[in-house]
């Protein structure tokens, strides 16, 4: 009995050996020893430097996202665009890139619809003229112009910094403001702020 037991036991643990390396190699990061690059968790902190980057989007998408799905505004699945958010720091900030993640998170929770933005909007125009004006399409199922929705709402902001330096301390303070506002009325239905401080000491 113990003869035949032991090669089964023997096999399954070759077995469970491979299976795990081959787990272990498929969670490692592919490295490419000539030259040095290799793959991270894209939600890793990131801390090469002070200036503005990956994680600090990341929170502020997160502190904006949330926020606004706590807030009674989006009861009925209302519209919104997207407004251009201004940066007012002393450095260069991809604020669409900001935009379009909160974008993304609110698309996916489903409780809002966004529609073009300013621009956005040339592209979907020239659709509709390439659809209804070179005679190509046929007229059940071609989208009609003049049935865009308008948006309810705007969602609109900026990002501004304070930068100081002294005996090799640097301190940059980020704060991004964002306001949701009635398209009609021209009021603030929503606001929301979030600050950020770095510093690099030398």
């Amino acid at each position: 009995m113990r003869s035949n037991l032991f090669p089964r036991l023997m096999t399954g643990m070759a077995v469970s050996s491979v299976l795990l390396l081959a787990g272990c190699q498929t969670t490692q990061p592919k490295v490419d020893s000539s030259s040095g690059v290799s793959y991270g968790d894209a939600k890793a902190v990131e801390t090469v430097s002070n200036e503005f980057g990956s994680t600090d989007l990341q929170m502020i998408a997160e502190k904006m996202t949330g926020s606004l799905l706590e807030s009674p505004v989006f009861s009925g699945r209302p519209t919104v665009t997207l407004a251009p958010v201004r940066n007012k720091t002393s450095e260069y900030i991809d604020t669409k890139s900001i935009m379009n993640t909160i974008q993304t998170q609110l698309v996916k929770s489903g409780k809002v619809r966004f529609t073009r933005s300013m621009d956005e909007m040339q592209s979907g125009v020239e659709e509709l003229q390439r659809q209804n004006q070179s005679g190509l399409y046929k007229n059940q199922g071609k989208a009609k112009m003049g049935n865009m929705v308008g948006a309810k709402y705007a969602l609109e902001g900026e990002i501004s910094s304070i930068v100081k330096q002294a005996s090799g301390v640097k301190d940059v303070y980020y704060k991004m403001t964002l306001k949701l506002y009635d398209v009609q009325e021209g009021t603030i239905e929503w606001q929301e702020e979030k600050e950020i401080r770095k510093t690099t000491r030398r």
